[in-house]
């Protein structure tokens, strides 16, 4: 999967080509009552790419099976105190793995160029999938949390790299499917200036402890 898609993830804001839309993977903003930092640079690389210009919409695509969990909404609220108009921001509430995710991009919400936003070792993977299933998918690598515990996460990636290709391998479908929906962008730049409805990035708004 590293051969196949690691020249496709950017490392830097001024190495990303841009496409219409940011698909933003969602994890847990916490872990048994702390920070979980795979989640706060998610979201920070993600608004970065909107105002930036390198993405004209975001789709959030996460978990929510649960009513005391909903993993779309939140990162929603966490765009939204970066700046990141809440009008541009589409929300996938079936995203429960990262093949659910990229399936329903393309088949229900019919984009067919994508920005993956995640750790690098995750676009990698997401980036794989999401070509087999007619994609034009590239990534923007969030940072990895230096205290993460790097020797744990390789082990789970290792793990759900070969899942994902038992997965394709079986023709696994995602959870579920549903009716087409839209992903909300703002207009393309006109020539020689910005978009009719681009937001200018002001400072980062302070996380908020919701």
């Amino acid at each position: 999967m590293s051969l196949s898609a690691g020249d496709a993830v950017a490392d830097a804001i001024d190495q990303v080509q841009p496409a219409p839309v940011a698909l933003l993977l969602g994890t847990a903003r916490g872990h048994q009552g702390g920070q979980n930092r795979f989640y706060h640079a998610r979201i920070e690389a993600a608004a970065r790419l909107f105002h930036s210009g390198k993405v004209r919409g975001i789709l959030v695509s996460g978990d929510n099976s649960s009513p005391y969990y909903n993993e779309p909404i939140t990162m929603q609220r966490d765009l939204v105190a970066l700046n990141v108009p809440r009008e541009f921001i589409t929300l996938d509430y079936a995203g429960f793995r990262t093949l659910d995710s990229v399936i329903r991009a393309r088949r229900v919400f019919g984009v067919d160029r994508v920005i993956i936003v995640s750790q690098r070792f995750h676009a990698e993977r997401a980036i794989f999938l999401a070509r087999r299933f007619g994609l034009d998918a590239t990534g923007f690598a969030a940072a990895d949390p230096e205290t993460a515990g790097p020797n744990k996460v390789r082990a789970r990636e290792m793990l759900a790299r070969v899942m994902a290709v038992l997965d394709l391998a079986i023709g696994r479908e995602p959870r579920f499917l549903g009716a087409p929906e839209t992903v909300r962008l703002r207009d393309a730049p006109r020539p020689g200036g910005a978009s009719r409805d681009s937001v200018a990035a002001g400072p980062a708004a302070s996380w908020p402890t919701h």
